[in-house]
């Protein structure tokens, strides 16, 4: 997708070499906050290879992964099953 934006002259000039990825981490940013993108699609949106990677980026950014109690009493259950094997 191409998406053109009309700037001043001036103003684009001095945002010109980190406008596309500025903007590009905006959206994925507040796709995530707003809950219109999942974790997947930032990653891809980025182009990051790891989950790693976005939970890093979102945290510079204060914007934390949606984990709730249930997913951690969900995993600490897993895990308690695992190590009873």
């Amino acid at each position: 997708m191409r998406i053109t934006l009309d700037l001043p002259d001036d103003f684009a000039r001095s945002l010109e070499a980190n406008l596309p990825r500025a903007l590009l981490e905006g959206l994925a940013l507040e796709g995530y906050r707003s809950g219109k993108l999942t974790e997947e699609q930032v990653r891809k949106m980025l182009g990051y290879g790891t989950r790693l990677q976005v939970d890093g980026f979102l945290k510079e950014h204060g914007v934390y992964l949606d984990y709730t109690l249930e997913d951690l009493d969900r995993e600490t259950e897993t895990s308690r099953e695992f190590s009873s094997r």
